[in-house]
């Protein structure tokens, strides 16, 4: 399975309501038969232990998640064992894991990812928890958590935009103006470069961080249809719109920080934080939260959504991932499971969470969270203006393509020649005819 972050959120009128938070909560019971039937306390107020596979692995998310936790076990009396894996490793070994001996519940993302492996058998409905806890969400959020078969298999705690991140006091310092059009973005990044700042910090050793920036310059460009339809294979690789994309791409190489292949996003992203950067394009759950992890100046970070390249589409559309929690098909306690996953669904439950979160923001229906940071609060109402959101190439995508366009975007990264794109348009296409037939 390859590394995933992402996932499509359709349904605008849906969408355009939705806030949401990392972390899961847990607790437990000792039941060791797998079960359908609805948890027989409402409260989850059982006994024993259940296994939570994470993958909350770096410095923030774990603390958040852990505090997550705490109040779980508070409230429903049940005790819980947490198995942090590496984020990436989680994602890249996530089909031996759960064929495997996985543990009772574990985090995952909602939409296509969240789908795969309901239709391959590995995890479990929970349409009972929704029974209780769809109130508390609007559509889209449900939506995102319904399998192919109509079957609920995820509870949502969090989303968090993708935007361009920047330091108010360089800004300031400098006399920079947020651009809204490309022509002005392509300008404030020539004058960083002048001033001798790096105008975007840029890092893709990982290999999905690059997805997003052609999944913004996609939705910019060709608008949000076409993205779902390229996700899909309904569209070519090889064509003229994809082609543009990364000409544009190509014309912000010179303004990219050098050697992204070999460099890792929290090392970008610090590269923001000591100023040497001027803008970085990336999510508020990785760029937000290394500030936090750092000690940095969190006052001093801000954002602005890309700016508009197709006057047609302005600014309409932004990947906004969510992440949420699953039942393992193998759950040994899955009652116990599911009354956790009842929990995690509460409103209650995403505002403990947020008190440590400093970077997601929360998906339950009129949720009140006095502990919004500045940043927290423009992602709700920028999320909130959105048309459609997508969620993330390696979401919406199969996973097989996710993992061929990693490996080609590299290669343009390498070399971002007219010649070299339509080679790679070539290649991604024929990846693509055989992954989706």
């Amino acid at each position: 399975m390859s590394p995933t972050r992402r996932n499509l959120l359709r349904g605008a009128a849906g969408a355009a309501g939705l806030a949401v938070v990392s972390g899961g909560l847990l607790t437990a019971c000792s039941d060791d038969k797998k079960s359908s039937k609805p948890s027989s306390s409402s409260g989850g107020k059982v006994g024993g232990t259940v296994t939570f596979g994470s993958n909350y692995s770096d410095p923030a998310a774990k603390s958040a998640f852990a505090a997550l936790t705490s109040a779980a076990t508070a409230s429903t009396k049940a005790q819980i064992k947490v198995n942090t894996v590496d984020h990436n490793t989680f994602q890249q070994n996530i089909t031996s894991y759960l064929q495997g001996t996985p543990d009772d519940l574990f985090t995952w993302f909602a939409g296509y990812r969240m789908q795969y492996f309901a239709a391959q058998g590995l995890a479990e409905p929970i349409d009972d928890v929704w029974e209780k806890i769809g109130g508390n969400f609007g559509p889209a959020a449900k939506q995102l958590s319904t399998g192919l078969d109509g079957h609920q298999y995820l509870v949502p705690i969090y989303n968090y935009p993708w935007v361009v991140f920047y330091n108010k006091s360089v800004f300031k310092a400098k006399g920079y103006t947020v651009p809204t059009t490309w022509d002005d973005y392509i300008k404030l990044a020539k004058k960083m470069k002048a001033d001798g700042i790096i105008p975007i910090a840029f890092a893709d050793k990982d290999g999905w961080p690059a997805l997003g920036t052609f999944d913004i310059l996609n939705l910019r460009i060709n608008g949000y249809d076409y993205h779902v339809k390229l996700m899909k294979h309904e569209i070519p690789w090889t064509d003229q719109g994809v082609h543009t994309v990364f000409q544009h791409w190509a014309e912000m190489m010179p303004y990219l920080q050098s050697g992204a292949n070999g460099r890792l996003w929290q090392d970008a992203a610090k590269a923001l934080e000591t100023k040497q950067a001027g803008m970085m394009f990336q999510g508020t759950n990785q760029v937000a939260a290394q500030y936090v992890t750092d000690k940095a100046n969190l006052d001093d970070l801000d954002f602005f959504t890309f700016p508009a390249i197709n006057p047609q589409w302005g600014q309409d559309y932004m990947d906004a991932p969510t992440d949420g929690f699953m039942l393992s098909k193998k759950a040994k306690n899955p009652d116990a499971a599911k009354a956790i996953l009842e929990y995690i669904g509460s409103g209650a439950a995403e505002a403990e969470y947020l008190k440590t979160d400093q970077w997601d923001v929360g998906l339950a229906n009129g949720l009140q969270v006095p502990t919004y940071n500045a940043i927290q609060k423009k992602s709700v109402e920028e999320i909130g203006k959105c048309k459609a959101v997508a969620q993330f190439m390696d979401r919406d995508a199969d996973p097989a393509m996710a993992t061929a366009m990693i490996s080609i975007i590299q290669k343009f990264i390498d070399d971002p020649s007219t010649g070299n794109i339509a080679t790679l348009q070539k290649s991604a296409e024929s990846q693509a005819k055989a992954i989706y037939s």
